[in-house]
């Protein structure tokens, strides 16, 4: 963690430290260096409670903004086209910092042991990432696990969390099918989503049937999970859909999945 100081003058774009901060909008590098960049004051603060944050460059507008983020940790001041050079987001936020990942093993994260736990399978949409982490932390999940697929480090992910990847386990790199037996045998109940699904999730939660472990697989935004994953869970769900709408897009029908497992959870206690 940043050492206490305040801030210093304008730091040089040549500065070694900040080169080596730029490379972390690549995920190559990203995952090479085993750190990665979080932007905006939400993941900032929440990366500074965690513990996680190696260095902070801030402008010095940003700075006058969030001082209370700086009262005991440096911060390097730097020019508003270098903070636009570490921002992936289309609206650079100004306040970066450089952290340590944050991901744990799968068998640390179904070691724990949880009760709900969401799995991303070769999602590609990294603001989607970044809401269902947000969505999981909110309805009280302990993982989101990402198998295959989009980066959870990348800048758009990170910012979508807005802080929730430093509250509850991430796992990455995971290949599905080993995520499903682990499951099996951490006592989780496997719901595949699916708009073909064989049960309705309304009358899953009508029928306690939700109320144990239970771990939420969803699927690619464009084309949902594999036919494999789907033989292959316990269960497969379809989330109703009442209105003329197709369809649910990938974050929102996460959201009403965990939340409807996280309300029969605290019913049954």
């Amino acid at each position: 963690m940043p050492t206490p100081r305040g801030p210093r003058k304008l730091l040089s774009s040549q500065n070694a430290r900040l080169a080596a901060a730029r490379r972390l909008t690549v995920r190559k590098d990203r995952r090479d260096a085993g750190r990665f960049l979080a932007e905006g004051a939400p993941a900032v603060r929440e990366a500074l409670r965690a513990g996680a944050v190696l260095e902070l460059f801030a402008t010095e507008d940003a700075i006058a903004r969030h001082a209370e983020l700086f009262s005991d940790v440096t911060v390097e001041e730097i020019s508003a086209k270098d903070a636009a050079a570490l921002s992936e987001t289309v609206t650079p936020q100004g306040l970066v910092a450089v952290c340590r990942r944050i991901d744990v093993s799968l068998a640390t994260a179904l070691g724990r042991p949880p009760r709900l736990v969401a799995v991303l399978v070769e999602a590609n949409d990294p603001g989607n990432a970044g809401a269902i982490l947000r969505t999981a932390d909110a309805a009280g999940a302990d993982a989101v696990v990402f198998a295959g697929g989009v980066d959870v480090y990348n800048g758009k992910s990170v910012r979508a969390s807005a802080g929730s990847m430093f509250h509850l386990d991430v796992v990455v790199d995971e290949q599905v099918d080993e995520v499903l037996d682990a499951a099996r045998e951490a006592g989780l109940a496997s719901l595949a989503t699916t708009g073909a699904g064989a049960s309705d999730l309304d009358e899953l939660a009508d029928s306690a049937a939700l109320t144990g472990p239970t771990m939420w697989l969803f699927g690619n935004e464009a084309h949902g999970l594999p036919e494999r994953v789907l033989a292959a869970a316990d269960t497969t769900v379809r989330v109703p859909i009442r209105g003329g709408a197709e369809s649910l897009n990938l974050a929102a029908a996460a959201a009403v999945c965990l939340y409807a497992s996280a309300r029969a959870q605290r019913a049954a206690r």
